[in-house]
């Protein structure tokens, strides 16, 4: 990975402009009509397209509990032979960018989440519904007696396809709702889009993340009320630091040879997210954004692909400037999830509180130094 801008090495931070936009309840992205067109456009077609991850996950936490070999778990109980032909010739959203996202969700961890997963009170729960289900199921119920922690761990793993589908369910209903205020006329700039989605997290902060099976017309709670479980802390901000920043390397762009160290031993030094990638590499084997580009390329309002196609090969290279789009969006994301996140309101006149806002940017401002921030900014 490239490094791009510089490390804070002075008492005023080599990315205090970005601090102060912040701050100021700006964003990360410049503002120009072109760069709202794109994000607005962009994330109305990512709301469509969460809106099938989010019910997709939900589904499969629901309704395939432990079921080893999940055939159909892509068509949401609704298995037809059109359907099946369309899975088949690949007419469909592809759902395994919804799961490679869980999946780098449960790797990185983060939050109370991934506390309370390896508590004792969420093992006895777990253990109640694998007894419950390995019941009437001798051969599950003997690889469970063989591997004993191999079950809980697909629990935990359930419980995370839960979770993301119900943060996505949030965040698909926020950027179609920004689509309609745009549509209106009501948002025309990226502070107010910022602004936009800072709005629609906070009112969703304190939303309870629960998830619970019914077997043999039994409930079973695994993320129960009473773990205190919310939406922003326990699974955004996870999902923030997990998808935006951490990420994992993609086959084909560094080597897995363990000699070479193009991989950190560390995973909390990994910079392989939605905010450092290299957009050119989507359409390329073991890419998987390149999935959810795929699926975006479907719902793109008019304006937008009118936009595309009027720029250099026009709708020829269109995954690479949905991506382009898509990475200026996530900047917006970011800046809101930030100033939501601030330790003190951003017009403190509280000289502390100010220090404290402060080093709380310039902590975040230290890990976008090798990002594509200043690339966003041409």
């Amino acid at each position: 990975m490239t490094r791009t801008l510089p490390l804070a090495t002075a008492a005023t931070h080599p990315l205090e402009s970005f601090i102060q936009k912040l701050l100021g309840a700006e964003a990360l992205l410049p503002d120009s009509d072109t760069n709202v067109l794109e994000v607005v456009g962009i994330l109305k077609s990512y709301g469509v397209v969460l809106d099938a991850y989010s019910k997709n996950l939900i589904y499969i936490a629901d309704h395939q509990f432990l079921v080893l070999f999940p055939f159909f778990k892509y068509f949401n109980g609704e298995v037809t032979l059109p359907k099946l032909l369309r899975h088949w010739w690949h007419d469909r959203i592809n759902f395994e960018y919804a799961e490679y996202c869980m999946k780098t969700m449960l790797w990185h961890g983060g939050g109370q989440m991934d506390a309370y997963l390896d508590s004792d009170d969420f093992l006895q729960r777990c253990q109640a519904a694998i007894a419950a289900k390995t019941k009437s199921n001798p051969v599950i119920g003997g690889l469970h007696r063989l591997f004993s922690d191999f079950l809980p761990e697909q629990v935990r793993q359930l419980a995370y396809y839960s979770a993301l589908g119900q943060f996505w369910r949030v965040m698909s209903d926020l950027f179609i709702d920004l689509s309609d205020a745009y549509d209106a006329g009501q948002v025309t700039t990226i502070p107010e889009v910022v602004a936009f989605i800072k709005a629609g997290l906070v009112a969703a902060a304190a939303n309870p993340i629960t998830y619970s099976v019914e077997i043999g017309g039994s409930r079973y709670d695994l993320l129960p009320k009473s773990a205190g479980l919310t939406f922003l802390m326990d699974v955004a901000v996870p999902y923030v630091e997990a998808v935006f920043f951490r990420g994992t390397p993609f086959l084909g762009t560094v080597s897995y040879n363990a000699q070479a160290n193009q991989i950190s031993v560390d995973q909390g030094r990994f910079d392989y997210g939605a905010l450092y990638a290299d957009p050119l590499p989507i359409g390329g084997a073991g890419i998987p954004p390149t999935l959810l580009m795929q699926d975006m390329r479907h719902f793109l309002p008019d304006y937008l692909t009118a936009f595309y196609q009027a720029q250099g090969r026009g709708l020829d290279d269109v995954r690479v400037k949905i991506c382009q789009s898509f990475q200026k969006s996530m900047f917006c994301v970011t800046s809101a999830s930030l100033q939501g996140l601030l330790p003190h309101p951003a017009d403190t006149p509280d000289p502390t509180e100010q220090a404290t806002n402060h080093q709380f940017l310039a902590g975040w401002m230290d890990r976008l130094a090798t990002s594509r921030l200043d690339i966003v900014q041409l």
